[in-house]
Order: structure tokens, then sequence, then C-alpha cells
């Protein structure tokens, strides 16, 4: 570690608006070559806005003062735009967390890592290719011959994750900046991507990682730094901050990362009667050996749903496990009538799904509805909370004179107030939005809520309270839910039973406690064996991230 740091900040300052409430109050800290620094803390803490300065990203309204402000003894408060460009890519790597928002829609994904090759070398068109296949190898892409060649909406979103991670890595940059860097994948692909942040942390690099994830903080980490309100309320070695935290905001965010991944102790509260009789009842949902082949860019047929089987009951959550591109996310589009099967039968309440009129689907899609990973995006920007329900509700055959009533209910039966009725979606917190999700998504009276990774881009105290939500939700209306994680740990919080996918196939399923204590195929051994969990040289007993079952 040399003796001056690679990145000196003092006293920084940040606003969006000569006279807004500053966003960064005071912070400090320095990053030396070597080193990693985890800033930590909720949504709206200063993080992002604190990776984004030191990127040049804040955005022409943003106003950015400090007492200092370096990288490599350069001021960065004097660097125009076109230094900029010179340095990011090439001295300074990114990876947003937002993939599909990051990457080009309208050029393949090869061509997107190749960019700052070109930009940043001197490495011929016929090498660039070469280097671009060699880095989605290493960041875990399987087949990268081929997924170079596909679009970022072709992809999972855990594949596009890595290939924004092979594009920043590029051109061994001396600092990695990552933003929520494993927050879409899957256990083993989160292994294989922190065992190659590990690897990339050599002499000459160093690295900041923005992470809600404290097992993933706990490996990469030297450092932690706490952000709470713009500020950072605390700062030491990982083993001081994570093992011994001595501001109260630490030891909260510790607690709330300890209620998401244990598992509620069972027997404190009895089930609805509603409930234990509806374990008699046919299910409300049933999948028989549905299959689903695509044509890939290479004009091989694939096939990525091959004959998976499922049923769900009212009351229960069955979740769904796998890596990227095990086909959870077509299976779950097939149940909601996104995509045709090529074989296979799906019931919705002992209805054939396949073989109702267009008329008839629209009917039972009010008992199927959605919870997207990301509701912003699903949401339209011009409208406020208000619209957006009233617009679900409309679709769900209320009466228009209801609507008002039937709003402030739904707001309710999310824990939310009605005074956020005349917001817009971007003015809310993630958990708010997420809320705001459901709450639509229950508009339809529905039986059965998907939920499409509700959690993992929440921070864990936003996490516990959603999940929280959803189990109480459950309980209270008799819903069936359809939970798709690649985060195990929440899988076991919420489910009663789990189906484990690898390649298209079912290979493992059951009682999720019975599944996860005694796994019976390799591949869900290896699921489990990838978790990560908080380390520590003592190794404590408080190691609650590691999977409690």
């Amino acid at each position: 570690m040399n003796n001056a740091p690679l990145i000196d900040v003092q006293d920084l300052h940040v606003r969006f608006g000569a006279h807004a409430v500053p966003t960064l109050k005071g912070i400090s800290f320095q990053l030396y070559q070597g080193e990693c620094l985890a800033l930590v803390g909720e949504s709206g803490s200063g993080k992002s806005v604190t990776s984004r300065t030191l990127a040049g990203l804040t955005g022409a309204r943003a106003v950015v003062q400090a007492r200092r402000l370096e990288f490599a003894g350069h001021d960065l408060r004097h660097f125009d735009e076109r230094t900029w460009r010179s340095v990011r890519g090439a001295q300074i790597g990114f990876v947003m967390q937002d993939a599909l928002g990051s990457l080009d829609p309208l050029r393949p994904v090869g061509k997107e890592i190749a960019e700052p090759l070109h930009l940043h070398t001197h490495l011929n068109r016929a090498q660039r290719e070469t280097k671009v296949i060699e880095l989605l190898r290493a960041v875990g892409v399987p087949e990268p011959e081929l997924r170079a060649r596909q679009y970022p909406h072709q992809l999972s979103g855990g594949l596009r994750q890595r290939a924004l991670i092979a594009s920043a890595i590029a051109c061994n940059p001396r600092l990695l900046i990552a933003d929520e860097p494993t927050t879409a994948l899957d256990t083993t692909v989160q292994a294989q991507v922190l065992a190659l942040l590990e690897s990339l942390r050599g002499d000459r690099t160093a690295m900041l990682i923005v992470s809600h994830d404290l097992a993933v903080v706990s490996r990469l980490a030297n450092r932690v730094a706490v952000m709470h309100n713009g500020v950072i309320v605390e700062q030491g070695s990982v083993d001081q901050v994570l093992h011994d935290p001595q501001h109260p905001y630490t030891q909260y965010l510790l607690s709330a990362g300890r209620a998401v991944h244990f598992r509620r102790t069972p027997g404190k509260a009895r089930a609805p009667l509603a409930i234990v009789a509806a374990q008699q009842e046919p299910p409300l949902l049933s999948v028989s050996k549905l299959s689903k082949t695509f044509k890939g860019p290479d004009g091989q047929l694939r096939t990525v749903v091959n004959q998976v089987s499922l049923q769900l009951r009212r009351g229960k959550t069955l979740g769904i496990v796998g890596e990227s591109g095990s086909g959870k996310t077509t299976l779950t589009r097939m149940i909601l009538g996104l995509e045709t099967p090529d074989s296979g039968d799906i019931q919705i309440k002992g209805q054939s799904w396949l073989s109702l009129s267009d008329a008839e689907k629209r009917q039972l899609r009010r008992s199927i509805q959605v919870v997207f990973q990301d509701p912003l995006s699903s949401f339209d920007p011009r409208y406020s909370v208000r619209r957006v329900l009233f617009e679900a509700l409309q679709v769900a055959g209320q009466k228009r004179r209801e609507w008002q009533h039937r709003a402030e209910e739904l707001l309710r039966l999310v824990h939310l107030s009605a005074d956020l009725l005349e917001r817009r979606p971007i003015e809310l917190s993630g958990g708010q939005r997420q809320r705001i999700a459901i709450a639509r998504a229950l508009a339809a009276g529905p039986q059965i809520l998907v939920c499409d990774e509700p959690v993992s881009a929440l921070d864990v105290s936003v996490q516990a309270q959603i999940l929280e939500l959803l189990d109480d939700l459950k309980r209270r209306l008799g819903l069936a839910c359809l939970f798709i994680s690649h985060d195990l740990g929440v899988v076991n919080h919420v489910s009663d039973e789990v189906l484990v996918m690898k390649d298209g196939v079912a290979v493992e399923s059951g009682a999720v406690r019975e599944v996860f204590d005694h796994p019976q195929h390799p591949y869900t051994m290896a699921l489990l064996e990838a978790i990560p969990h908080l380390e520590s040289g003592r190794r404590m007993a408080f190691d609650f991230l590691k999977l409690a079952i």
C-alpha cells in the first residue's frame, strides 16, 4: 500500500441546485491502492451520490464543494467533461446497479464491452473481439461467443450485470467503483463475481463498493463507512464495524439484516383456519410438464424450460430459485400468459389457461397479479400514485365512484398514508414504491401473487419490512404466492416450498426446510455452499447472513 492515497476526500458537500438542501454534508475518507472501501446505508443515505461524484457523473445541476477531492493526486474539482471521458473507463471503472438502463439497447453487449478497449487501448479489432470473449468468460457468462452477439433485452438481469462488470474492468482501471455489483446475481454467480473482484484488487487497483449486502461487504472490503442522511456516522475496519458496531444506526442495519435472513421461529402464531382448510383444496395454480424453446442468434434451438411441473395452494408460498438463465423468468412469463409454451398445461383455479378465449383470459387474469423487481420502470413517470391505482381499479372493473375509497383502502393495506396519493413514484423511496406496486397488484383482488425479485434492489432494513408485509397479506387475504428470487436467504424466510431450477429443468423440489436442510441434488448443494456470509478473523457466532435453517 502506497503512502499517498489514491482517493482523498475531505469535507465533501454535494447539492442538486444552488439553494437545495445538501445531499452530502461534509463527508471525508481516503482510499489507498490495493484497498477496498465499502459504503453501506439505506436508500437516500448518499452512497450512490458519493460514488458518482468520484466518477464525474453527478450531472449538470450538481454543486460539488470540498476542501479536497483528489484522484491519484489530480484535483477532480477542475476536471472538465473531456478530461472525465479520458479517465472514465481507462483509470476509473464504474459498475452501475441498473444494468438494463446502463447498456445501450441498440447494440450487442459485445460491442458495448469493446468500446473502452477501442477508446483506451491499441488493440486491433480481432484482438478486441478475443478480449471481449475472455472478459465475458471471466465474469461467469455461459456461451460467451453467443452472448456477445445478443442485445441487452435478450439477456437475463444477471447476465446483463455480468456484461456491465466486464465492460468496467476491460482496461484494468486503477479505481473500480461498483454500485451494488451483485444485487441481481444468484448465489453461485455472485460467488464467481466476488472471487473475480477479489482477484482484481491487486497492488495497483483500489475498489469502492456500494452495497446493502453486508455479507458481500465482509468478503470484499478492508474498511467500511456507514452513511446516514448524507453523513458518515461510523468508519473503520470490517471486523470492527460489522462485529462490534458503536453507532446505533450501524446496530440497526445489522439487526435488519438478521431479520431478513433468519426464519421466524415456527409455532408462535397459528395459521388462520381458512388457510389450514386450504391445504385440502385443489391447487390454485397447477403447471404440468411445461416446455419452451427459443431460437438463438446463431440459429440454434435452445430449450429454456424443459418439462417443469409445480403446484401452488391458497395461503402458501412457493419459492423458485436458480441461476440466471435457468429458466425462472421464462417459466414465470408462461404462467402469466406472456409467453406461449410449446407443450404442457397451465391451470389457474381449475381452468386450463391455454384453452381459454381472449375474453376468458382477461377475466381470469384478475386472479393472478405480479409485483416486479423494479417498480419504478413499470410505472408511467407522468402518473401520480392516485392515477396508478385508479388505472388498476378501472382495469379490475371497479365502479368509478368507489375508486377514491378503494385506493385509500389499498394504501392502508400496505401500511402507507393516503397523503401519498398526489406524489409521483419518482418522489418516493424504494420501499414506498414497492408497497405501491403491491397495492396496485392487489387492486384486482387476486388470489395468486407472483413476486419477481421483489426485494433484491432494496436495502436490508426495507427488505425486512416488505417481506413482513407480504407475509402479513398472505395470511390476512389467503393469497398464494409464487416468489422468484436468487437470494436463498430470502426464499428460506418467506417460502413454504421451493423449486430449484437449472438449465430449464426442475432438479429438486419440496418443503423449503427439507430441501435446504437435506439437499439431494449436487446443484442445490452448490447453491447453498455459495451463499456469502459475514467473514471475520474471529469467526463470530453472530454470522447472521449465513443461511440459517
